[in-house]
């Protein structure tokens, strides 16, 4: 069953008065003698003729009249009742139904799981389905339950080799290199972190990500520190590791705790990567293999990330996306993401926000206490205007800018305009800064934005006035599928 809203006339359902009305094309593409359409726009009392396409006599359509909203509907095909198995569906009052969600202006009812569009424009921003007040529909526990267990059927049922590209390049760091050089790499590649190679010891030892870089800035900002601008020069990766641990990872006792790495081998399931991933709470996880059985002379074949695994679940499920009842519910139903707290709420952390003329120091402070990845930058209405994010920082490495600032004296609005052209539109860099979405929408559209190279969350906007109403990360999503 295909559906979509057009100009042609139509017949048209029962309507509040004033409502416009969206004519809608109904299609059974799978044959019969007679073929009729009913659903909750008819009361499910009214049975409405569906005629045969000329040229086509085994597709039947009917266009049909709807007021915005959601509806569901099935088919009564030679007598029996049918739904669309390649089309969203849910359980409900009357079995297994069909289900349709259309907007407040006419447009074209997107696909589920379209293909991808990579750097293509943000979701529609200025029209809400559901405005504040009107019903929501929710998921059946069965619905939710159905949908989880069949996205971690599907990701221990394949393996991490499934996630290398035919061909690429993965870079990795000698632990000898000075940092203030493995930063600047980092920076020039356009990559947020890099496994670290040993070559006294033959092994990866670790990695090195945008966190460092952070906490290295914050270091040289503090009076008291024995690192300075001179000695960053030359200060080789591994002697900054041994450093982070006197900084960072003392425990109880008083012994080092030194971090081991977090690896995965080619044929480890993609849910072990998963929640290798999520629950050491980094970005990736290298992918590595040896031939020999003491682990010596591995090698690196890729870093793996949620968006890879996403994409997996996103390309597997495009042709039986109906198998999964919850991709059609929108986020604002279902307990993803992070929200701000409404008015008189007090439940968690509170929301971080900062403004543009906020400190550089006060954005990385909030960064690693609040233990979050990005920060959105907003007006003082709230209003999205962009956001700071941890692999942001890089751009700092770029003509050794980090030796002539003072987190303190620079504001985030500067240090976003160094990794930046000149005209580049302040929240933009190649189509890829401040990616948004609507509480309305569904889960599938969601996940194919966040499935695209180098987005690793979505800032939940109101429509219209883009205020900022939370943030959806992979990790978000990953946390709720896999429960």
């Amino acid at each position: 069953m295909f559906v979509s809203s057009g100009a042609e006339s139509g017949h048209e359902n029962s309507a509040i008065p004033g409502t416009v009305l969206i004519p809608t094309r109904f299609v059974w593409p799978y044959g019969g003698r007679r073929v009729l359409l009913s659903g909750s726009f008819t009361r499910w009392s009214e049975h409405i003729p569906m005629s045969p396409i000329e040229g086509c006599p085994t597709v039947f359509q009917v266009i049909w009249s709807l007021a915005p909203g959601y509806h569901q509907y099935k088919f009564f095909v030679d007598g029996e009742w049918r739904h669309d198995e390649h089309q969203p569906f849910v359980s409900g009052n009357y079995g297994v139904v069909n289900t349709i969600f259309l907007p407040r202006e006419p447009d074209v009812v997107p696909a589920v799981f379209s293909p991808d569009t990579p750097g293509g424009s943000n979701m529609d921003l200025d029209n809400d389905p559901f405005p504040r007040g009107e019903v929501i529909p929710r998921i059946s526990e069965a619905d939710l339950e159905v949908s989880r267990h069949r996205v971690s059927e599907f990701l221990s049922t394949h393996i991490a080799y499934e996630l290398l590209p035919e061909s690429g390049k993965v870079i990795a760091l000698d632990v000898n290199l000075p940092v203030k050089q493995a930063f600047h790499t980092l920076y020039e590649q356009g990559i947020p972190v890099a496994p670290l190679w040993d070559f006294c010891k033959g092994q990866f030892v670790g990695v090195l990500s945008a966190l460092d870089f952070i906490l290295i800035l914050r270091e040289l900002g503090n009076h008291g520190s024995n690192l300075t601008e001179e000695e960053l020069e030359t200060h080789t990766i591994s002697a900054w590791k041994e450093g982070k641990l006197h900084l960072r990872q003392i425990d109880g006792s008083g012994r080092l705790c030194p971090r081991h790495l977090i690896h995965a081998g080619p044929y480890d399931s993609l849910k072990d990567v998963a929640l290798k991933i999520l629950q050491n709470k980094v970005a990736t996880v290298p992918i590595i293999h040896s031939a020999s059985q003491d682990g010596s002379f591995p090698q690196l074949l890729h870093l793996a990330s949620l968006s890879g695994i996403l994409k997996c679940i996103c390309r597997h499920f495009r042709h039986s996306s109906s198998s999964l009842p919850i991709l059609q519910q929108p986020i604002c139903s279902i307990p993803v993401g992070t929200w701000v707290p409404k008015i008189g709420e007090s439940n968690g952390q509170p929301f971080a926000m900062l403004r543009p003329n906020a400190t550089l120091g006060a954005a990385l402070s909030l960064l690693v206490q609040a233990e979050v990845s990005s920060i959105p930058i907003v007006d003082d209405n709230d209003s999205l205007l962009d956001i700071y994010s941890r692999s942001d920082i890089t751009a700092l490495a770029k003509d050794r800018a980090y030796a002539q600032i003072h987190l303190d004296n620079m504001s985030i609005h500067q240090a976003l305009q160094l990794g930046q052209d000149a005209n580049s539109p302040y929240g933009f860099v190649n189509g890829q800064r401040c990616q948004m979405c609507l509480r309305s929408d569904p889960l599938h559209k969601v996940m194919e934005r966040l499935a695209n190279p180098g987005v690793r969350r979505l800032v939940i906007v109101e429509a219209g006035s883009k205020r900022v109403e939370g943030v959806i990360s992979l990790s978000d999503v990953f946390r709720f599928l896999l429960g």
